[in-house]
C-alpha cells in the first residue's frame, strides 16, 4: 500500500561534516604539533588539509583542479566543518609535498583506537568463512601494487617504463581492519618486509600469507615465538619427508606429510607440515601445496585457513574500486603516502558507519550513496537506515549519474 517511504530526516549538518565528526576534534591539531606539520602551515590549516583529502576520496576527485574547484564552489558548507577552508591548487600541492605524511599515519591509528573505544565490537569483529571454528585471532599478510606515472615519479620506478608503490598490510580476519601498514616503493621484494609485518603477532595467534613472503629464517622465528602460520610452498623447495600422516577421508586431500628442509646451512624450521589439496577456484579444482608449522590440525583445516587469505584480496579490491587510489594528486612519495593513508582512514570510517547503522548491503553501494549526497543535509544514520532497506525508495534523493564513477556511466 504505502510503497514510498518519507525522505530521511533533515539535519543541520551536511553529510560530509557528519562523516568528519567521527574524527576526534583535538587529534588533528595535536598530531600536527607533534609531527611538525603545524610549523609548515600558514593559511591552509592541517584540519583543512585532512578534510580536503577526505573529500577527494569520497568524491573520487581526479586531479587538483577538480578537487580545489569543487571545494571553492562549496566554501560555505565547507566552513561548517570545524572552520575548514578551501585550498588553492598551489596550496594543496605544496601541502601534499612538504607536510610529513606521518601525520596522516598517526591520525589513522588514533581514529581506529577511538572507534574501538566507542564500539569494542567493531574492532573485535566476528568469525568469518571457513575459519569460523578458530577462536584465536587470525592475521592475513599481503601486498597490493598501485600503478603510478613513470616519467613523473623517479622515486617509485618499478621496471624500465613503469612506476609503482606498494602497500604492505596485515589485516585482522575477524574485523577486516588493518593492524599494520607499510607504504613503500614496489622495487623491494615482499619477504624483506615480512618480519616488520609480523612483529606484533602474539603466541597462539595465526598468520596467513602467500609464498611471496616466505623466508625460512622468518618462519623459524615465528615457530619459536609460538605463532602458527600457513602459507604456500614454492615450486623449487628442497625438502625430505620425515613422516607421512594418516590418509584423510577427504578425497580432495592428496598428500599430508611432515617434512624437513634439506639445506642444513640455512636457518629454517626444524619440521613443517606439507599438505597437497584440491582447492576450488572460479568453479575449477586446482592442486595447491600448503605449508604450516602446526602438526595437529586436520589437513582440511590447513587448506580452509589458506582460503581465508583471499579476504585480503577482497579488501584491496574494495578500496581500489571505490576510493581514489588510481589518480594521485601529487607526484612525490610524500603526496602518495598522504593519499593512501587518508584513503584507509575513509575506509575505516565507512566501515564504522556500516557497523553502527547495521548496513546489510555492499560496501560499494554504501560508498556511492554517500558520494551522491555529500553536501546534502540529511541525517546520516537515518539516510542509511531508509535507503539501505529493500522497501525504501527515494526518487528525488539525487541524480542517478552522481552515484557513478567518471567514465563508467
Amino acid at each position: 500500500m504505502n510503497q514510498l517511504k518519507r525522505a530521511p530526516a533533515r539535519s543541520k549538518f551536511n553529510i560530509l561534516r557528519q562523516i568528519c565528526n567521527f574524527i576526534p576534534p583535538q587529534e588533528v591539531s595535536k598530531i600536527a604539533r607533534d609531527t611538525g606539520v603545524e610549523d609548515k602551515s600558514r593559511t591552509f590549516k592541517p584540519w583543512s588539509h585532512v578534510v580536503s583529502l577526505a573529500y577527494a576520496q569520497l568524491s573520487h576527485s581526479i586531479g587538483l583542479n577538480d578537487l580545489c574547484d569543487s571545494l571553492q564552489l562549496h566554501s560555505g558548507p565547507l566552513a561548517s566543518i570545524r572552520g575548514a577552508t578551501a585550498p588553492s591548487r598551489n596550496g594543496m600541492s605544496n601541502a601534499n609535498r612538504e607536510r610529513p605524511a606521518e601525520m596522516a599515519e598517526q591520525l589513522f591509528w588514533r581514529v581506529v583506537s577511538s572507534l574501538g573505544q566507542q564500539s569494542p565490537g567493531f574492532v573485535a569483529g566476528r568469525p568469518r568463512g571457513a575459519a569460523f571454528r578458530f577462536k584465536m585471532p587470525i592475521h592475513v599478510v599481503d601486498t597490493t601494487v598501485m600503478k603510478l606515472v613513470a616519467n613523473c615519479m623517479d622515486w617509485a620506478k618499478h621496471r624500465r617504463r613503469k612506476a609503482a608503490a606498494k602497500t604492505h598490510m596485515r589485516l585482522n580476519l575477524q574485523s577486516l581492519l588493518p593492524n599494520f601498514v607499510i607504504i613503500d616503493t614496489a622495487g623491494e621484494h615482499d619477504n624483506k618486509r615480512a618480519r616488520e609485518l609480523c612483529a606484533g603477532i602474539r603466541s597462539g595467534e595465526i598468520v596467513l600469507f602467500d609464498k611471496g613472503y616466505v623466508d625460512f629464517g622468518h618462519l623459524r622465528d615465528l615457530d619459536q615465538r609460538g605463532v602458527f602460520w600457513v602459507t604456500r610452498a614454492k615450486d623449487n623447495m628442497a625438502y625430505e619427508v620425515v613422516q607421512k600422516m594418516p590418509q584423510s577421508k577427504d578425497k580432495r586431500i592428496l598428500q599430508d606429510e611432515v617434512i624437513m628442509p634439506s639445506k642444513p646451512n640455512k636457518p629454517a624450521p626444524e619440521l613443517m607440515r606439507r599438505v597437497v589439496a584440491l582447492v576450488e577456484i572460479d568453479g575449477e579444482e586446482r592442486k595447491m601445496v600448503f605449508l604450516t608449522n602446526n602438526l595437529q590440525w586436520s589437513p582440511r583445516s590447513v587448506a580452509d585457513l589458506y582460503r581465508c587469505r583471499w579476504q585480503i584480496e577482497v579488501f584491496f579490491k574494495q578500496i581500489k574500486q571505490t576510493l581514489q587510489l588510481a589518480d594521485f594528486l601529487g607526484h612525490n612519495a610524500n603526496a602518495v603516502r598522504w593519499q593512501v593513508w587518508i584513503a584507509l582512514l575513509m575506509y575505516v570510517l565507512l566501515r564504522y558507519l556500516s557497523y553502527v547503522s547495521k548496513w546489510t548491503h555492499s560496501f560499494t553501494r554504501l560508498f556511492t550513496i554517500l558520494r551522491a549526497v555529500l553536501w546534502s543535509k540529511f541525517g546520516l544514520l537515518d539516510l542509511l537506515d531508509r535507503y539501505g532497506t529493500a522497501n525504501g525508495s527515494f526518487r528525488n534523493l539525487a541524480r542517478p549519474e552522481q552515484a557513478y564513477f567518471p567514465g563508467f556511466l
